[in-house]
């Protein structure tokens, strides 16, 4: 794995954290963080959504105090 990759990914798993209020809100923006880290490292953006949404919503549900939808 690149430095690049490396960065990025670490760089997306902090975006995770900026959630929402309900699970809705939080499959989006986790979907979104997924899609875009998976884009600029040529993955599957399918594949980054599924997997930024579930990781969003599974940190929300786990951490509800420190995951606030400004």
């Amino acid at each position: 794995m690149s430095i690049r990759t490396l960065i990025l990914a670490l760089g997306a798993t902090v975006g995770l954290a900026a959630c929402g209020n309900t699970i809705p809100e939080q499959s989006l923006a986790g979907a979104a963080v997924g899609a875009g880290a998976a884009a600029i490292t040529s993955g599957s953006l399918l594949q980054g959504a599924a997997i930024g949404a579930a990781g969003n919503v599974a940190y929300c549900q786990l951490n509800p105090g420190k995951c606030r939808g400004y």
